[in-house]
């Protein structure tokens, strides 16, 4: 692949091959105020990759140093993530200024990034996330609008679809044994979310971010049964 290198000193050493790919959006306003932020060293963060809306790639990190871009964060019992993990930002607006739909030439950048990066790395399909996924209480890229199932059907990360699952939606405030059962089916995927039986904010924030990822037609935290079924679908197909 080419690359157009622009390199940050905002690395240090791995403390695991790389074994998550972890997709974020730049959440600025342009490509280039974005770039220079992961290279300042006054900001302190940093991703291996930035692809363009026009699909440039640029190169920032090499894949075997650890890149600032995950924070606090978790995912199938690794905390901190950056240390096992390869970050590509994905230049748009994000959710505060002015989110709008991927284009055609950026995802398909994507995709062949993710494929090449997935050549040299051991990264499992369950291991091919959102910053949501991993940051669910502080994070919403890439969001709703990036394609999840597009990308699944090129070969990477995981996708279902199901018929909803009977029973009404579990929102929060409520407890019980569905609680309970629905916050063991996150924990069994990756989210952070040790079962309590009460729908709390965390339960709330991490059935939004799974929503983003995979029920991007509804995302209001609310557990309705397609959400549901989805789940169920995703630890069946091995998550």
């Amino acid at each position: 692949m080419t690359f157009i290198e622009a390199p940050s000193p905002n690395f240090d050493p791995r403390t695991a091959p790389p074994s998550i790919l972890v997709l974020h959006y730049t959440g600025m306003k342009t490509g280039e105020e974005a770039i220079a932020r992961l290279r300042d060293p006054e900001a302190k963060v940093s991703s291996h990759y930035v692809v363009e809306e026009d699909g440039r790639i640029f190169r920032l990190v090499p894949e075997e140093r650890r890149a600032w871009h995950a924070g606090v964060s978790y995912w199938r019992g690794r905390r901190n993530v950056n240390g096992d993990s390869i970050g590509i930002e994905i230049v748009n607006p994000g959710h505060e200024f002015g989110y709008r739909a991927f284009p055609e030439a950026q995802v398909a950048a994507v995709i062949a990034l993710v494929g090449d990066i997935r050549s040299r790395w051991d990264i499992e399909d369950r291991d091919i996330v959102g910053h949501s996924d991993v940051a669910p209480n502080r994070k919403d890229d890439p969001g709703e609008l990036f394609p999840w199932k597009r990308l699944a059907e090129a070969g990477h990360g995981l996708w279902v679809e199901a018929p909803p699952a009977p029973g009404e939606p579990i929102g929060e405030g409520e407890e019980g044994a569905a609680v309970f059962a629905l916050q063991a089916g996150f924990t069994r995927l990756g989210y952070d979310l040790p079962p309590s039986g009460k729908f709390d904010a965390d339960t709330t924030a991490v059935v939004r971010a799974f929503q983003r990822h995979w029920r991007p037609e509804r995302v209001d935290g609310i557990a309705d049964g397609e959400t549901r079924a989805r789940l169920i679908a995703l630890l069946r197909t091995g998550g």
